[in-house]
């Protein structure tokens, strides 16, 4: 009996693991759940199913000013050749 209950209790210690008891996705919840992208709300709904947008709430970015400023913002996705000069030249 003692054998029989050591077992299963084994058994049973296998079976669930605590990692995957933490983690609730859409398949293992009810149908209605949805857990979203974790995404921060901008407002919020109001009574008669209307959405208040909050400006507190929308992010604001702080761009500093790139007059003179030399690089440009495209880089190219087909590299050109260069020669190497300089140390990198007398290393090889």
């Amino acid at each position: 009996m003692a054998l029989g209950l050591l077992l299963g209790l084994g058994r049973a210690m296998r079976r669930k693991r605590p990692s995957s008891l933490q983690i609730l996705s859409s398949k293992r919840a009810p149908r209605d759940y949805y857990k979203g992208k974790n995404c921060k709300s901008t407002g919020f709904h109001t009574r008669k199913g209307g959405y208040v947008v909050m400006d507190e709430k929308l992010p604001s970015y702080v761009v500093p000013d790139l007059t003179g400023f030399k690089l440009k913002p495209y880089v190219s996705q087909c590299p050109r050749d260069m020669t190497s000069t300089g140390a990198t030249a007398t290393a090889k």
